[in-house]
């Protein structure tokens, strides 16, 4: 190994390790929270009384470990049938991706195989780990930040203790999987020979190629397991979600996360299984995803790899570890140098992050580039002439994905947020019933798409223009590189909300709930700007992965063609995949909320005096609750993960490589403006509901508050749109991803049958 090979290792482990050492730093800071019903607490509820403040605090931890023992079961069943998954889906992968076509003969290559499916399930337990990290995490800080609400500094130090919670998952993650990726292609480089060892030696280039076909199998496997994440996690929490509202606010007229409501417990967890656990598995995938196509497509360049060596290959994730570094410098602007003291700081505090960061990165790419890669080289072209790259058109392929994501990110909170005139005029629409809510709700959706989709068009025709498919998996992984704060930040939302629902349902004083309702409200608003980011990035990702399919499985512009009857008839089919998919996760929710209805309206009709709150009855059963959640999740993610990845394999094998490129193609254009405006309009729907209970809306004169009917049309909205925003929007992402990684791995395979045409060899 050359001193360029060994100063590569050294950056990228170092990085790796800095990320996870500063998790486990800020750990130890939310641990220092300390939660107790003596100590340091006792003179901060000096208004209640001693036997008050005891019983307060007991409620409260009693809720802590109520919502921590409902994560670890559900996450427990999840996870296990995760694992049966890998075991059986990785002997698929095994079988399937050892037949190569050598020389006009298919031939049984069982290393390949086998490398590929270790890949994979390293991909999948890394996801499984990265994705119990930030729940148990979620869960151990929502309490501790509650208690920080009650601390003599509350802004700062509730803000700090969900920040830096949040903070644990973004750089243990990042740090994680950046290490294992780049394990994984060491290890492999040792049985593949890496490189041309002398002037024409191609055999050198295709061993290379083999190579970082193998490590593809690392995004499959995390994309697999964030499906069942995104999928089994957003059913749960949405149905726990809306039945609670249903049940509680809309059927009983009693408040969000009232105690009496038997569902709140189930919500909480929720937040913690679905908007923590799924969203860290769906972003991993995106990291790994965007990393292997960007790996594969730069292997396929002869002059990067004999120019370039083991560092140019390695540029990719010399993106992902210096963003780790920029990252971890930014977020001492949160905590220390800038830290929140007054409400209106959280929102502005939040925003700085994702501001500097992106500045940042773009400063220190590109001596990046001029470091890792050669001065010029060729990459290979979709359109037929190799087209020449350099360090420069790098950086803007990179910067171009890195700020369209930040652009994003700020248009999904102007089409959500009630700062502004969109979810306004939903909130107003309110004024005329339920009907125009939805009406407003769904135009306004759509409508968010324009920019968006405008945007990711500009960066990928910029990107593809300066460095085809690379430049595109470049772009990727620009938009990626911030990803540790990206995390942080979305991670910070659902410990807030958890926090306001353990004051509220622990019954402690006012303005506790006031602090932790302001932070939920600042998170509300930068977690769509989070989904709006998630969303971009798995756009760019499935781009680039259909780039290396396309190149794997060896096929020319002309067979791509959307003059072909088969391209078009697959794109055809592949453009309502999402619709198929987003129908089978909203009404799964629907049954499982519904189920959630009937079995809090049975509590209440059955425990004397708990809708009335009468002194002394019995406690609601919140683990009935917390079982129709699991059961219904656990049984409905199954179905739609089948769907999401038999397709593609099903039509490789019957109708051939062109038509699988037709079907991809169909489904990332479809999907990318469903999970668009499904998000938004949701988020628009929730925000509005806010801005009506904070009492900024009039009619006639009159202030329109909670138990109004405009309050009631809006809490419709809100309900309506919690599966859109949080289940099939969401899911989305790893429908485009999923199924264009699924395509590379197998590419091999599919080119075997038929030479690419299918076991139908059907007329083209």
């Amino acid at each position: 190994m050359g001193e360029a090979a060994i100063g590569t290792s050294l950056f990228i482990i170092v990085c790796g390790f800095i990320g996870i050492g500063f998790a486990i730093r800020q750990f130890r800071k939310v641990a220092s929270v300390k939660l107790s019903t003596t100590g340091i607490l006792r003179p901060l509820l000096g208004e209640v009384e001693d036997a008050s403040r005891s019983s307060s605090m007991e409620r409260l931890i009693t809720i802590y470990e109520a919502i921590r023992k409902g994560a670890d079961s559900f996450l427990f069943a999840e996870y296990k049938i995760c694992a049966i998954f890998l075991v059986c889906f990785g002997a698929i992968v095994f079988v399937l991706t050892s037949f190569v076509e050598v020389d006009e003969k298919v031939e049984r290559h069982w290393d390949r195989g086998a490398l590929t499916a270790i890949s994979f399930a390293a991909g999948g337990v890394t996801s499984i780990v990265s994705g119990y990290i930030g729940m148990k995490v979620a869960v151990f800080s929502n309490a501790r930040t509650t208690v920080s609400a009650m601390l003599p500094d509350p802004w700062k130090e509730s803000f700090n203790t969900a920040f830096r919670a949040g903070s644990v998952m973004g750089f243990s993650l990042c740090g994680l999987a950046l290490l294992v990726l780049y394990l994984l292609c060491n290890m492999f480089s040792y049985h593949f020979k890496f490189g041309a060892k002398s002037e024409g030696d191609t055999s050198g280039i295709e061993d290379t190629i083999t190579l970082f076909e193998c490590v593809a199998g690392f995004g499959l496997g995390g994309s697999s397991i964030a499906l069942f994440g995104r999928v089994g996690g957003g059913i749960y929490t949405k149905a726990a979600d809306v039945g609670a509202d249903l049940a509680g606010k809309v059927v009983s007229g009693i408040p969000e996360d009232d105690p009496r409501n038997p569902a709140t417990i189930a919500d909480n967890v929720g937040d913690n299984v679905g908007d923590v656990a799924g969203m860290g598995s769906d972003l991993f995938g995106s990291f790994a995803e965007a990393s292997c196509a960007a790996l594969v497509v730069a292997a396929s360049s002869g002059t990067l790899v004999s120019n370039g060596g083991w560092q140019g290959m390695m540029f990719p994730l010399a993106i992902s570890a210096i963003g780790i570094l920029v990252c971890l410098g930014c977020s001492f602007l949160a905590t220390d140098l800038f830290p929140v003291k007054k409400e209106k700081d959280v929102e502005s505090v939040l925003k700085v992050q994702l501001a500097s960061t992106t500045v940042l990165i773009t400063a220190v790419v590109y001596p990046l580039a001029l470091w890792w890669l050669p001065d010029t080289f060729e990459v290979n072209s979709l359109r037929g002439e190799d087209v020449k790259f350099t360090p420069f058109r790098a950086w803007i392929c990179v910067c171009s994905g890195l700020w369209a994501g930040c652009a994003i990110g700020f248009i999904t909170e102007y089409f959500t947020s009630h700062s502004y005139t969109p979810t306004r005029e939903v909130a107003q629409s309110c004024e005329t019933g339920a009907a125009t809510n939805i009406i407003y709700g769904l135009a306004l959706g759509f409508k968010s798409a324009i920019a968006p989709v405008g945007l990711l068009a500009a960066v990928v025709y910029i990107s593809f223009y300066l460095g085809d498919m690379y430049g595109v998996a470049l772009a990727a992984l620009g938009m990626l590189s911030n990803l540790a704060t990206c995390l942080s930040i979305d991670v910070y939302g659902p410990v807030c909300d958890n926090a306001g629902g353990i004051a509220e349902m622990a019954e402690l004083p006012e303005h506790v709930r006031d602090k932790t309702d302001a932070l939920d409200a600042a998170g509300n608003t930068t977690a769509a700007i989070g989904k709006g980011f998630a969303i971009g990035s798995a756009c760019l990702v499935g781009l680039a992965l259909f780039g290396a399919f396309v190149t794997r499985a060896k096929l020319s512009v002309d067979q791509v063609s959307i003059l072909s009857p088969m391209i078009f008839a697959a794109m055809l089919v592949g453009a309502m995949i999402p619709y198929w998919f987003t129908a089978m996760t909203m009404k799964s929710v629907g049954q499982a909320a519904n189920e959630m209805v009937k079995e809090v309206a049975r509590q209440f009709e059955t425990i004397p005096g708990l809708l009335e709150g009468t002194p002394g009855h019995d406690p609601p059963d919140h683990a009935k609750c917390i079982k129709i959640s699991t059961d219904a999740s656990l049984r409905e993610m199954i179905l739609p993960g089948v769907l999401v990845m038999a397709t593609p394999i099903i039509c490789g094998t019957f109708f051939g490589t062109d038509a699988l490129a037709g079907l991809l193609a169909g489904a990332i254009s479809s999907a990318i403006q469903l999970a668009i405006s499904s998000s938004n309009t949701g988020g628009a729907w929730d925000n509005a509901k806010k801005y009506v209970e904070k009492g900024c809306v009039k009619v006639n004169g009159e202030v329109q508050r909670k138990g109004s009917e405009l309050h009631k049309a809006a809490v419709v909205g809100d309900t309506v749109g919690d599966p859109l925003k949080d289940t099939s929007g969401p899911a989305l992402n790893i429908v485009m991803k999923l199924m264009a990684i699924l395509s590379l791995v197998f590419a091999d395979f599919f080119y075997s049958v038929n030479k690419g045409k299918g076991l139908l060899h059907l007329p083209r």
